[in-house]
């Protein structure tokens, strides 16, 4: 998965080594494809910007930002090709981010040649674009399926790029690829103001973002990476800007992550919240209230960006899949399912962005209080039944255990914010729900003959979701219980350095891949029990899975360190955050603990991370 992403808050691309845009949909995370190379090589559409006589090519990201820049050394000359969305403040202090590309071209030296192609795939690759050429752009309409338009600005002509033979730079050039008719003139001028402005933005951003100082760069990579999963116009966060990118190359896992699971999301959040910037996680939880309008309105597994409550799946089976990896699909049906453990993620959010913070009480507001106890009664009143679980399996519904100790986490926070507030009616009743659960899950959820707690009452599989008791402070680390389930991770589910989420065979047949966000919790584990060297070992050989750009999937194959999967995938990116916190700093998360916050937060109420 050689690719880099760039992205601006309202929609993303991948652009691989060849510096060919082959992931792109717009006007948002969650629309068509415009260009959808990586799902069929032969009909989805790409554009690519090439060089004749060329000598070499190299790619990196500008310091500390998103913006890709890719360097052409050909025969004639050298040239470079800045790709990225613009994300700049106005005046006024609100965030541009339009849903558009910019392939700035910057000759450095000579007359170097390049070579346009521009093939566009409207509607996930149904038909090819038609062109339109006007005076001032180029229109690109579909042909297939729902009409869609595309508008193309250059400095180049029109006809020429078409033609698809050499071109001859004499100057620096550009191409601006917005969905929406540009309203003002669109030149070399602006579009370079635009490309210093995106620059500054990010540079100014990651300034104000602590980190440790060791792989201190491939830690703000991943902090870059996470906030371009966040959806600007809502607060809603992706898990991954991609659809069906399977877990198993070859294999039918192929799910679109285009949307905002709750567990996902309120773990990042959760992050954002720990290391002091609140704007990010109030836009967040702003979005979920405005999910939970009344009281007995419940939460659901997922939403749609602008918060879809159904998001229906289907196959496109006009097309073959990464590397003929198929069915390719849109929508989800996870959003069907029930499961019990978002519950706790979410009210955990909340939890660090209020009381781990120590922030006033006059922060937390009557609807905020409303839902956490709405949340709350909703747990008590569905804890004891099974679900789907963390690993949204579409099997048969079960006691997972990862489930039980959420549900935990959900009434031991909803009674912590409840004394924060001074509302002690509540309390007694919360942690006695809590001790109910917790008691239930050592006496179900625990296998004296494996030593280990198991994926769901009754099993004998094991699953690294367990080894959350940890982060969220369920046993003291030096627990026997703890040990022993770390120890059967670590013997179990480890193939070359790499952790399973489990083993066992599910309804797809019998994983294969490691699931990279689980590693990193072993890693944690591991050394919050002391086993710090080794987890020092483990972490190395998990960064080391990343690609030439600092990206992660959401899985890896263990014999060849092949990513697969969705991407890049935030959790992967959160998880490595977190490990990387907790080697250099000692900082555990389920202890109640506070991160340094960042250096400042902009006076307009932008969030640096």
């Amino acid at each position: 998965m050689n690719y880099a992403i760039i992205g601006n808050c309202t929609s993303a691309a991948l652009i691989g080594p060849d510096a060919s845009i082959d992931w792109l949909c717009l006007p948002f995370f969650d629309s068509p494809s415009l260009f959808g190379r990586i799902l069929d090589q032969e009909r989805a559409g790409f554009f690519r910007i090439s060089a004749e006589g060329l000598k070499s090519i190299r790619q990196e990201y500008a310091y500390h930002t998103p913006i890709l820049k890719t360097r052409f050394e050909t025969e004639d000359g050298v040239f470079e090709v800045m790709d990225y969305m613009p994300r700049f403040l106005t005046g006024g202090g609100d965030v541009y981010c339009p849903s558009e590309i910019h392939r700035n071209i910057h000759v450095i030296s000579g007359s170097p040649r390049i070579r346009v192609e521009l093939k566009p795939a409207p509607n996930y690759g149904l038909g090819a674009g038609s062109f339109h050429i006007y005076p001032d752009y180029l229109k690109i309409t579909s042909t297939e399926g729902e009409y869609n338009s595309y508008y193309v600005y250059s400095s180049l002509d029109f006809s020429a790029v078409l033609s698809g033979k050499p071109v001859m730079l004499e100057k620096s050039s550009y191409f601006l690829l917005s969905y929406h008719e540009k309203l003002s003139r669109v030149d070399q001028e602006k579009v370079y103001l635009e490309y210093e402005k995106t620059k500054s933005y990010w540079m100014d951003w990651v300034y104000r973002t602590r980190v440790p100082d060791q792989h201190k760069e491939l830690i703000i990579r991943s902090v870059i990476t996470l906030k371009l999963l966040m959806f600007q116009r809502t607060g809603a966060v992706i898990a991954a800007p991609t659809t069906s990118l399977p877990e198993i190359i070859g294999g039918e896992r192929n799910w679109d992550y285009r949307y905002c699971w709750v567990r996902d999301a309120s773990m990042i959040i959760d992050l954002y919240a720990r290391m002091g910037h609140i704007h990010s996680s109030e836009r967040y939880i702003q979005f979920i209230l405005e999910r939970m309008l009344v009281k007995h309105e419940n939460i659901c597994v997922m939403y749609g960006i602008n918060g879809e409550r159904q998001l229906a799946e289907k196959e496109l089976g006009h097309l073959s899949g990464y590397c003929g990896s198929r069915p390719v699909r849109i929508g989800n049906a996870a959003y069907l399912q029930k499961q019990n453990d978002v519950y706790g993620e979410l009210i955990e959010a909340i939890y660090s962005n209020f009381v781990v913070n120590s922030r006033s009480q006059r922060d937390f507001d009557e609807e905020l209080w409303t839902a956490v106890r709405s949340l709350a009664n909703k747990v008590i009143a569905d804890w004891k039944t099974p679900d789907c679980g963390i690993w949204e399996r579409r099997g048969p519904e079960q006691h997972f255990v990862h489930s039980k100790l959420m549900s935990w986490v959900a009434m031991d926070r909803a009674a912590k914010i409840s004394d924060f507030i001074g509302n002690d009616r509540l309390v007694p009743q919360y942690l006695a729900v809590a001790e109910e659960i917790k008691q239930d899950i050592l006496l179900n959820g625990w296998n004296s003959e494996m030593n280990s707690f198991v994926m769901y009452y009754g099993s004998r599989d094991l699953d690294a979701s367990n080894l959350l008791m940890l982060h969220y402070g369920f046993l003291d680390p030096q627990d026997s219980r703890i040990k022993g389930t770390v120890d059967a991770a670590l013997n179990g589910l480890v193939r070359n350095g790499l952790a399973m989420r489990y083993s066992a065979e599910d309804e797809f047949g019998q994983p294969k891949n490691a699931f990279i966000v689980c590693t990193f919790w072993l890693i944690n584990a591991l050394y919050l029990t002391g086993r710090r060297q080794m987890a020092s070992e483990m972490f190395s050989r998990a960064i080391g899975c990343v690609n030439r750009f600092g990206l992660l999937s959401e899985d890896v194959e263990p014999e060849t360190g092949r990513l697969t999967g969705n991407f890049p995938q935030g959790y992967s990116h959160l998880a490595l955050i977190q490990s990387a916190f907790l080697l250099e700093t000692d900082y555990q998360w389920g202890n109640g603990g506070r991160l340094l916050p960042s250096r400042a937060l902009d006076q307009s109420g932008e969030s640096f991370i």
